[in-house]
């Protein structure tokens, strides 16, 4: 499995509803987390299958933003 964080700006739980079916289609259910605590909103994502590429689209096409932070 390979770990993939991402700075973003989902801020809340409403966010995170939002993103969260986009999320769970490309990196699988379970596989996600968005701290909304921390100052940088980080996106963590465990996976063998899911490229950065496919989770910064997902996150964009729900009106979100993600820089990669590997």
């Amino acid at each position: 499995m390979k770990t993939l964080k991402f700075k973003t700006n989902i801020k809340c739980a409403g966010c995170l509803a939002k993103v969260a079916s986009a999320l769970n289609e490309t990196a699988g259910e379970d596989n996600w987390e968005v701290d909304i605590k921390s100052p940088e909103k980080i996106l963590t994502v465990v996976s063998d299958d899911t490229d950065e590429r496919s989770i910064i689209f997902a996150i964009n096409e729900a009106g979100f933003t993600a820089d990669s932070l590997n």
